[in-house]
């Protein structure tokens, strides 16, 4: 279990705190693509750790993510006309562009007062279908996204957000934690179409109780979760944790790989992204369906927003008679609101004071003190870890192996993110 200031340590990530400073130091997918499509469009609310911004794509195509508020009389700019590369205050005209620099203030005209005023503004980059922010210092800025997905084409990623009521490092403990898999989402796994058919789920369910083993990666964690298989051998699903919030899910057969990132809107609440990808052929139009209407790792709305249609207001549309009868272990459908009710009845934020750990959490403690230490050792003046592009480019696997080889040998190859790669799955 954590104390209390341990806790609070690593669930705070506003402007100021040791984790906010932390997760500013890379870079944080903030909006899909899809949402400012438009340019001179309808600018977009923004929250990410605390901070409300706006986000608007300009005349040029250019996307600026800027603060929510004029620097006038703290007016809203989500109100604003979106205009000839700048955004335009509806109250008094005062217009900036996608850097934050005041362009014009009409009651002020020939006397260079613009030039004064200036809002905060980020930095932003658009890959893999995802708008992207740099929110720490200026000259720390690292090189863009590395993950395999980001830069795919189109064809081969399918890219979703969720809105989650609760702290994002709750979420994100879900995402290790394999041991849940056999239980929580047991009926499931012969039922999804973006599992059926994988000779994996027959050792998910023989073995509901997997040993961890979990080791240091250069970007991360390895998570290995060990099954018995056959007489001589063990079933590893091998989850890659990379800082500071990213899991890649290893694929079930010939299905695409699954990724989350979890990235904190304030204390109480984050984005749960969620990615299917195949890193050597497109995503079939039969996949693509099924994912929209909510399969796998995806969810369906409420339409006209990214509010899952299943959620904390209506208890996730829970089945009480499907439960007893065994067509859903907990009675909540699908497999990310199955997390996603259970994580979210923790409360906001977890109280992890009162917790009671057992081996199949060593995959937790470990992230839990690698985000920590970074943070501790940022304090220090010392550079995250993981800002390298190489620490990005891996993969997930699951994979047979003689009961007597250590998987991070026998995984160290196919772990790569390489074109030249074969996926390793069961």
């Amino acid at each position: 279990m954590l104390t209390a200031e341990q806790n609070d340590y690593l669930c705070r990530t506003d402007k100021g705190t040791p984790m906010g400073a932390l997760f500013r130091r890379y870079w944080v997918p903030v909006l899909l693509a899809e949402e400012v499509a438009e340019p001179d469009g309808p600018p977009v609310r923004v929250k990410i750790m605390g901070e409300r911004l706006i986000a608007f794509r300009d005349t040029k195509g250019r996307i600026g993510l800027i603060s929510e508020f004029c620097k006038h009389r703290g007016v809203s700019l989500y109100f604003g006309r979106n205009e000839e590369c700048g955004l335009r205050c509806a109250y008094h005209g005062w217009k900036y562009d996608v850097d934050g620099k005041c362009l014009d203030v009409p009651q002020e005209q020939g006397t260079g007062y613009e030039r004064t005023i200036q809002l905060t503004a980020y930095p932003c980059i658009e890959q893999g279908g995802v708008i992207w922010a740099y929110m720490g210092s200026p000259e720390a800025r690292p090189a863009p996204p590395a993950l395999e997905w980001t830069v795919l084409p189109p064809e081969k990623t399918f890219v979703t957000k969720r809105l989650q009521e609760c702290n994002y490092l709750q979420a994100m403990e879900g995402g290790i934690d394999s041991s849940h898999v056999s239980w929580l989402h047991s009926h499931n796994l012969h039922r999804d179409p973006m599992f059926v058919g994988s000779k994996g789920n027959q050792y998910n369910m023989q073995d509901p109780n997997p040993v961890f083993e979990v080791a240091d990666a250069p970007g991360g964690l390895y998570v290995g979760a060990r099954r018995n298989a056959e007489a001589d051998s063990y079933y590893w699903r091998i989850t890659q944790w990379i800082m500071p919030w990213y899991t890649i899910i290893p694929p079930r057969g010939d299905h695409p790989f699954g990724a989350h990132a979890w990235v904190p809107i304030d204390d109480e609440s984050c984005w749960a992204w969620s990615i299917n990808y195949h890193p050597h052929k497109p995503l079939t139009g039969k996949q693509r369906e099924a994912m929209t209407n909510g399969a796998g790792i995806h969810v369906r709305y409420v339409p006209g927003t990214y509010i899952p249609l299943a959620n904390k207001s209506n208890d996730y549309l829970i089945d009480r008679q499907a439960q007893k009868e065994g067509r859903a272990y907990s009675g909540v459908d699908g497999i990310a609101m199955q997390d996603a009710s259970l994580q979210e009845s923790m409360g906001p934020i977890q109280d992890r004071t009162q917790e009671n750990l057992v081996s199949t959490d060593n995959a937790i403690i470990m992230m839990r003190r690698r985000l920590t230490r970074a943070a501790r050792e940022l304090e220090q003046g010392k550079t995250p870890p993981a800002l390298a592009p190489e620490t990005q480019r891996v993969r997930s696997v699951s994979l047979v192996l003689p009961r007597d080889v250590k998987f991070e040998e026998a995984a160290r190859d196919v772990m790569r993110a390489e074109p030249d790669v074969p996926v390793a799955s069961v």
